[in-house]
Formats: structure tokens, C-alpha cells, sequence
């Protein structure tokens, strides 16, 4: 930043200029030499490095994308031709250097009328950049010009690639529409595509996806799929299509420690609490993510504690998944009377849109429908809705299949106990390991205590999916924000003073902020060994 403000003044006062570049100017001379002196191999072989710092920067990155391609395609006639008009233009633009020299640039110099007053426009924007740098104003602007509208066209892009009725196999999974590419489509380690509406990729991103697509469009998007391959069914005997003829289904595909998928489950309920009477029946589908997910009796408690009502059928082969080429968590499918998927939506949000939807497709059903007026958020804990205002921070992953901005100072080792070292400075969405600690593909566990994960982040809320240990033994842990305990802005599992309890294996809300939400640094120190680690997520 210092030497951009010493260039940004530079162009603003000629003198400062003249006077910072006096030594280049001479070193430049020296190179040169005079017209008297012969040019010798050393002096042209400086002008050629000098010249090769002002050409690469500009020209190499053009070059490197074109070998890129030739790599990855092979040799074609495309790549052939792209590498001679390469060729040529680089060859010109040195060409007019060395024939024309002087001349042209002199020539160029005097066309530019307006000079100074492009010179001092130029030295102001460098000074409010340097102050945008500094204030961490950049960051922001960055964050939500990169999130701004563009979920609705992500979905667009994704009905008119990859529709649900197409028939083609796919283990391309997300959360919240960001793309993930999953080992065998097992909820095994997925490597992180693109993050959500993400700059993923971006990630990272990874932001919750609320789309705002204008007014949705009832269509024919192909027949009911077979509910056939749950694992098991709770809260009701198991359910099939041809069970359903008549009905109309919404299918919500979940999984329970995602907190998309958790923020998404109080409008689900509503739903179905709503309009059962009128026809409705909503069906969620577990289908797991991590491996913890696939137990039956953690699915099972799940449900429970979340008070889900509706009938959950335990999809932990993914073949109600593969049935309806499905992507995402959270996804929703509406399903009319005659059998036929008429809509579907990936991610969060849109709620008012679904609710909708399903009361056209009951209208369609019995034209007298009642029903109207639209459910109202009413959740709380980590199933509130998120900040996306103040949201930067994307979901990242602690095993070494899908993680990012990983920065302790020792590399991973895969799947064996290792010592790690907390980093010193930490930037946002940055974190680290402290303690000895056992990285595996989706997880890392504590070898042996204490041990300690530390995440710059910024948002409201701070999740991080925790489990106990193969033995089940609670482990307890510790929470610090900026370094002291976060009295008021503790989460639902954590007290004032930061302590809490790792029994299950689920997300914990570790922290919520009340006030302004700043970049702040997170740490969680766990004093038994076993405990594992997969996931951070925000609100």
C-alpha cells in the first residue's frame, strides 16, 4: 500500500516523479549507454530482461492460457493457429520497438493532448484504491458485487444443462447450489466445484443460495420417480409413487447436519402442517453427506430434535437420489396430482414462491381450495435464517478431500497423526490447526488433547459440525472471539464463557454475534482427545 500511494502522488506531483524515478532513469542510461559506445553482450542482454519485465506480466498470462489448452485438448489446428497469431502479434509489438524506437513513442507522447490530466486521474484512483486496501472497503464491495443476482441465473443455467428428468447419471452433488463432485455418489469426500453463486468455488464460496428468479412457471418436468431403496422409513410405512396418485408431493431432499438444509426444514413443516388436510403430503429424503449421516439411529435423533412430522425416508444408498438425478441439498421437488414433477427449486430460499406453487397445484386438485396467505418464519438457533448482508464467510471443509485456506505452516499429512502449529496472523477465511491431530478425507481428529482449530471469519453465525469420537465419549471444548470469551455473542451451544459439549455427532452453533459484524477470529479448543471435525458453516 506504501508503494502504491507513493505512485498514486507521483502522477499527481511531476516533481515527485522526476525525483523518484531519477535513479531508474540513470540505471536506464547506463544500460542504454551512448550512441558513441558500441553495444556490447552484456548491455543488450540487460535491455532484454528489462524488456521481458514490462512484456510478461501483459503477454505471459495470454501465453500460459494457450499452452493450457494445448495440454488439456491436445494438439489440434485450433491450438496451432492461436499459437502463430501469438506469434505475430508478439513479434510486431517488438518489431515497432526496434525499428521504430524513439520515434514512434515520441510520436505516441505527442497525441496524448490530455496527458496530465490523464496522469492526475490515474493518481487519484491509485490513492482511493490505496484507502479502499486499508479500510477493507475493496473486500466488501468485491463480496457482494460477486453475489449480487446471480442465483437465479445459476438455476436457469442448471434447469437448461442438466433438467431433473434428464436421464442421463450424474454424482455431481452441492449444498445450496454449489457445486461438488462426490466419490462414487455415497456422500463419500466431494471435491468443491465453483462456490455458490460463488465465486467457487467458491467458493467458495460458499453462500447459502436464495434465489430470486422472477415469477416460476408451472411445467411437465417429467414423471414421479420410484421411493423405492430407502434404507428405512420414520415417522410412516414406507411410501410409493403409485401410493401417492391423487396427491400432491413436495420431496425435500436433506441431510442433517447441513445448515441450508436446516434452515429450509421449519418452512417444510409448516407446509405440510398447513395444507395436509387439503391433499398436501411432504416427504423428506435423508440423503447423507458425511459418513456419521448414513446411521440410521443418528438420522433418527435428528428428526426427533428437529420435531419433523412429515414422513422421512433414510436415503443412505442414494437411490431415491439417483432417481431423480438430483444435485443438490437442499432441493425441492412439486410433484401434481396426475404424478407429473411440475417445479422444482435448489437451495434456500424462494419460500413465498414455493409456498405458491403449492397451493396452484391444490387449486388444480380441487378448484374450491380455501387455503391462503402465506407461512411466516418462525424458527430459531441455527435454523434462522441467515445475515447475508454481513455473510463472507463460505461453508469450508477441515478433511483434506475438500478443504480451503488451510494456513497452519505444516502440510497436511493424510490420514495419520501429525503436530500442527497454529498460524501467528490469520486473514479472513483463513484457518489453522493447533495439536496434534489426525486429518482424514472428510474429517480431522484429535490425537491428543487439547487441541485447537482457529478460522477468521466473517458473519453472523458460526457453525462447525463436530462428533464425539468412535468410543462416544463426550469430549468438552472452549470457545474464544478475538481472544476472550464471547459472553453475549455465544451460540446455542456454547455459554457466555465458551464452554460446551461435543455428545453427538451434528452441528453446533458456537457462535452468534448480537452487534456489529466485523472480521473476527474464532478459536475452539477441545480438552479430550477423539473428537472430529468436518465442517464449518455461516449465517
Amino acid at each position: 500500500m506504501v508503494i502504491f500511494a507513493a505512485l498514486g502522488l507521483s502522477l499527481l506531483i511531476p516533481s515527485l516523479a522526476e525525483f523518484l524515478s531519477r535513479p531508474f532513469v540513470r540505471l536506464g542510461g547506463k544500460v542504454r549507454g551512448t550512441g558513441d559506445e558500441p553495444a556490447g553482450v552484456g548491455r543488450s542482454l540487460l535491455l532484454g530482461v528489462s524488456t521481458g519485465l514490462l512484456w510478461a506480466p501483459c503477454a505471459g498470462p495470454i501465453l500460459g492460457l494457450i499452452l493450457t489448452g494445448a495440454v488439456v485438448a491436445g494438439p489440434t489446428a485450433h491450438t496451432f493457429f492461436l499459437l502463430v497469431a501469438f506469434a505475430l502479434g508478439a513479434a510486431c509489438s517488438l518489431a515497432v520497438a526496434l525499428l521504430a524506437g524513439g520515434k514512434a513513442f515520441a510520436m505516441m507522447k505527442r497525441s496524448l493532448g490530455t496527458e496530465e490530466w490523464i496522469r492526475r486521474g490515474l493518481g487519484v484512483a491509485v490513492l482511493v484504491g490505496v484507502i479502499a486496501i486499508a479500510s477493507g472497503w475493496d473486500r466488501g464491495i468485491l463480496q457482494r458485487v460477486s453475489l449480487a443476482s446471480t442465483s437465479g441465473i445459476e438455476q436457469s443455467l442448471v434447469d437448461r444443462i442438466h433438467p431433473p428428468a434428464d436421464t442421463s447419471t450424474s454424482n455431481l452433488e452441492s449444498r445450496s447450489g454449489a457445486a461438488m463432485t462426490a466419490s462414487g455418489g455415497q456422500g463419500g469426500p466431494a471435491m468443491t466445484g465453483p462456490a455458490m453463486t460463488s465465486t467457487a468455488g467458491q467458493g467458495p464460496a460458499m453462500m447459502a443460495m436464495v434465489s430470486k428468479s422472477p415469477q416460476a412457471e408451472l411445467k411437465d418436468d417429467g414423471t414421479f420417480p420410484s421411493l423405492s431403496g430407502a434404507v428405512t422409513w420414520l415417522n410412516s410405512p414406507p411410501l410409493s409413487s403409485s401410493d401417492l396418485k391423487g396427491k400432491v408431493v413436495v420431496i425435500d431432499f436433506w441431510t442433517y447436519s447441513c445448515i441450508n438444509c436446516l434452515r429450509a426444514i421449519p418452512y417444510v413443516e409448516a407446509w405440510s402442517e398447513k395444507y395436509k388436510a387439503d391433499g398436501l403430503v411432504v416427504i423428506g429424503v435423508h440423503t447423507p453427506e458425511f459418513a456419521f449421516e448414513k446411521d440410521t439411529a443418528n438420522v433418527a435423533k435428528a428428526v426427533r430434535d428437529l420435531k419433523i412430522s412429515y414422513p422421512v425416508a433414510v436415503d443412505s444408498n442414494y437411490a431415491i437420489w439417483r432417481a431423480f438425478h438430483n444435485n443438490y441439498w437442499p432441493a425441492h421437488y412439486f410433484i401434481d396430482g396426475q404424478g407429473k414433477i411440475r417445479y422444482h427449486h435448489f437451495g434456500e430460499g424462494e419460500y413465498d414462491q414455493s409456498e405458491k406453487i403449492i397451493q396452484q397445484l391444490l387449486r388444480e386438485k380441487n378448484g374450491k381450495l380455501q387455503a391462503s396467505g402465506l407461512v411466516k418464519e418462525c424458527a430459531f438457533g441455527a435454523q434462522a435464517a441467515a445475515d447475508l448482508n454481513d455473510l463472507r464467510s463460505p461453508e469450508t471443509y477441515v478433511g483434506y478431500a475438500r478443504t480451503d485456506n488451510y494456513l497452519s505452516p505444516e502440510r497436511i499429512t493424510k490420514d495419520a497423526p501429525a503436530s500442527y502449529t497454529v498460524p501467528g496472523r490469520i486473514d479472513v477465511n483463513n484457518w489453522g490447526l493447533g495439536g496434534k491431530w489426525d486429518v482424514g478425507a472428510e474429517r480431522a481428529m484429535l490425537a491428543t488433547a487439547p487441541g485447537k482449530i482457529v478460522f477468521r471469519f466473517h458473519a453472523r453465525d458460526l457453525h462447525l459440525v463436530l462428533g464425539p469420537g468412535k468410543d462416544g465419549k463426550p469430549v468438552r471444548f472452549r470457545v474464544l472471539l478475538d481472544g476472550a470469551r464471547p459472553a453475549g455473542d455465544h451460540g446455542a451451544d456454547a455459554d457466555a464463557q465458551g464452554n460446551g459439549t461435543v455428545k453427538d455427532y451434528r452441528l453446533y452453533q458456537l457462535i452468534r454475534q448480537k452487534g456489529k459484524i466485523e472480521d473476527r477470529t474464532f478459536q475452539i479448543e477441545f480438552l479430550a482427545p477423539g473428537v472430529q471435525a468436518f465442517a464449518f458453516t455461516f449465517g
